[in-house]
């Protein structure tokens, strides 16, 4: 039987009142978090501190799904099978969803048709860490080791087509040098092996470097960002330290749904997150990481991944980076 165009408007409307309804008795259950991070790590250390705050906004429990490992695929296929329902989302970065759509030929998920972002955390810019007693005092002296014996020195990062790979084929492409990479499971395996000098550098944030080099087991070298930070005014940038000038390696994480999930609840979500990332005491907790907490609506994370999509598409190419 066809609806006549009133008929239809009314069920339209019912079910926009529904979805609204919905929205505001949301949660009435446990909210997880698939990631595809480690315990520890940088993005987990910030879900933690933001679930904290959301669980007694919403008197439930957020649950954080640690699922390291296959390049964020095996915490990504999780999310994607789940219910639309907003009780189920995904943290991840922007190698996820603008990075890695240019460097696999068969991808087991599409960033734009399988998802909806729903709120920003932080961004921020990454160090060059190495190991403390490393002979290398700054990032000129790395290039020059590079040159000196091509493909002898070796780098670390948390996965194959990972921010910090492509980040390094960056910084080979602007200084003509060549690298080995030495891809790791997780964030913690990688910074114990640059602290015990298994491999001669990585890329790592304040958040997941920062507790090896205030051990004094690491020491950083560099931060490739545009302008130092106020939590490390004396660590200087790359362009500072004898490499590139104006060199960046930056990166955003941020929350995401399975398709589908109600629009009203997916900005329900993004409200809520929002409110906890302007509390005082997780500003300051995210400033001790380096982090810059990012607050914003769902299109505008969107704009992001578009951005970065385009830009990604460049250094790939221009870095000839393909993978299986």
């Amino acid at each position: 039987m066809k609806l006549s165009n009133v008929a239809l408007g009314s069920v339209i409307l019912a079910m926009g009142v529904l979805s609204s309804a919905s929205a505001q008795q949301f949660p009435n259950k446990p909210v997880k978090v698939t990631i595809p991070y480690s315990a520890g790590s940088g993005p987990d250390a910030v879900l933690r501190q933001v679930g904290d705050k959301l669980n007694r906004t919403w008197n439930q429990t957020l649950i954080v799904d640690n699922r390291p490992g296959g390049n964020g695929w095996i915490a990504i296929d999780a999310a994607k099978k789940s219910p639309p329902d907003g009780y189920t989302l995904l943290e991840v970065d922007n190698s996820h969803v603008s990075l890695q759509p240019h460097l696999y030929k068969q991808l087991p998920y599409d960033p734009v048709k399988d998802f909806d972002p729903v709120a920003p955390l932080y961004s921020t810019y990454f160090f060059i860490v190495v190991p403390a007693n490393s002979p290398w005092n700054s990032v000129a002296d790395l290039i020059a080791a590079a040159k000196a014996k091509p493909g002898d020195v070796t780098y670390g990062t948390w996965g194959i087509g990972s921010v910090g790979h492509v980040g390094t084929a960056m910084l080979e492409a602007a200084t003509d040098t060549k690298m080995t990479h030495v891809p790791f499971k997780d964030l913690g395996q990688l910074y114990a092996a640059v602290g015990n000098g298994d491999v001669g550098w990585a890329y790592g944030t304040a958040a997941t470097a920062g507790p090896m080099y205030r051990a004094k087991k690491v020491k950083f070298l560099a931060l490739a960002a545009p302008k130092r930070v106020a939590q490390y005014p004396d660590i200087p940038t790359v362009g500072e330290a004898g490499g590139p000038p104006n060199f960046e390696v930056k990166t955003w994480v941020a929350l995401y749904a399975p398709k589908g999930t109600p629009k009203p609840i997916i900005e329900r979500i993004n409200t809520d997150i929002g409110k906890v990332l302007t509390d005082p005491d997780v500003r300051e907790r995210l400033a001790t990481f380096g982090f810059d907490p990012w607050v914003a609506a769902p299109t505008e994370i969107a704009k992001a991944q578009e951005a970065d999509l385009r830009r990604y598409a460049d250094v790939v190419k221009n870095a000839k980076i393909s993978l299986d």
